[in-house]
């Protein structure tokens, strides 16, 4: 149902005009019945669980001491990492050693995996993980310092208690266990690399642009975790996004094609302590978000939470402050216009940033013409 549902939402979309962001987007035809579609086919999720836990080093000491201990048995099988290349040691004493370099293949065998278990598992939020292994992707690259070059998607280091407990990256450990499978599947892709590329898949597999991608990721210790507040606070307002994102090194117009994921999932009391969904269509890659920000009357929601503020017309969807900065600032808001006009526009730019922020900081060993496109299922 969950799939069918976001079917139904993205050949709305596709149908709905582009030509105006005003308040007559409300009242145009096809936009309401895009909206009176969305309303029927998602029920707000009464779900609250997959609080923020401990991820803790207690999940990957006994998998370290696994591989040691494997090691050294006859007839042991281990591997490492190296800049992307796996070298594979099997059988016992004196047999060869083998060198598997992963192949195009490999990495879309993982990454339709990936999208299966998507698809079967629809028990979460609306329906899909797709909008939290998306969260996982962009928290564990968004940490990068461009000044001090540490930080970013190398290193995994969201496995550890240290940055797995930051309040930012509250609730990401049901995406993290979501990919748990795949990595024993697939044991030869560091974390790294699986949640990038899990990110990815799951942008396209909701209907997105497509992603190109490389491997070349390696894990690392605990040392490596960042410290906390290197993520965006969305109780707060432009000047503090411009420090944020401008440490990573993004100016104005990617700042806010990376907001556009902000279509996707919901906010959760247990989490962040804002509520809601920001549009009617939460699992589905659009450029709703733009759309409603501009084309909705907004005003704050009376409750005992943090400030937020909801829709007037059906008081169901949310904005933070973070949201409606991009509105009030002049610089930001001129990109919101485009891209509430022209959802190609969007698709196309916020493909390029995302690339840009999985790969921020990453010694790769390949080069950017070496990037893969791995094919979506959704399109099959």
């Amino acid at each position: 149902m969950a799939s069918v549902a976001r079917s139904f939402s993205r050949i709305a979309s596709q149908s709905a005009p582009r030509s105006s962001c005003s308040s007559s987007l409300r009242t145009a035809t096809s936009f309401n019945a895009r909206r009176a579609l969305a309303r029927q086919t998602f029920q707000p999720s009464s779900r609250r669980g997959y609080a923020s836990g401990s991820s803790g080093g207690s999940s990957t000491t006994p998998y370290i001491l696994g591989i040691l201990g494997l090691a050294g048995a006859g007839g042991a099988y281990f591997y490492f990492n190296n800049g992307g290349l796996t070298q594979l040691k099997e059988g016992s004493s004196g047999e060869s050693r083998g060198v598997f370099t992963p192949s195009k293949e490999d990495y879309q065998k993982v990454y339709n995996l990936i999208a299966s278990r998507l698809e079967e598992k629809d028990d979460y939020d609306d329906g899909s993980y797709g909008p939290v292994i998306v969260r996982l992707a962009w928290h564990c690259s968004g940490t990068y310092d461009k000044d001090t070059n540490t930080g970013g998607s190398n290193g995994a280091t969201m496995r550890f208690a240290p940055e797995g407990d930051h309040g930012a990256n509250a609730g990401l450990k049901a995406a993290r266990d979501f990919l748990e499978p795949v990595k024993q599947k697939f044991p030869w892709i560091t974390y790294s690399d699986l949640w990038t590329l899990a990110g990815v898949c799951a942008i396209q597999e909701m209907q997105g642009p497509t992603v190109p991608w490389r491997p070349g990721r390696t894990d690392r210790d605990v040392t490596m975790c960042t410290p906390d507040g290197r993520l965006p606070d969305g109780a707060k307002e432009q000047s503090h996004l411009r420090a944020i994102f401008g440490r990573m090194g993004f100016d104005d117009r990617e700042i806010v094609a990376l907001s556009g994921a902000h279509a996707l999932g919901r906010c959760h009391t247990d989490r962040s302590g804002f509520d809601g969904p920001w549009s009617f269509s939460p699992t589905v890659v659009s450029n709703d978000y733009f759309r409603l920000l501009l084309g909705e009357k907004w005003s704050f929601k009376k409750w005992d939470g943090p400030k937020q503020y909801q829709d007037v017309a059906t008081k169901s969807l949310m904005m933070l402050p973070t949201d409606m900065a991009l509105i009030k600032d002049k610089e930001f808001r001129k990109h919101v216009e485009r891209y509430a006009k022209d959802d190609q526009a969007f698709f196309s730019e916020f493909r390029d940033v995302l690339v840009k922020l999985l790969e921020l900081g990453v010694p790769f060993q390949s080069k950017p013409e070496d990037r893969m496109t791995l094919k979506p299922t959704a399109s099959e």
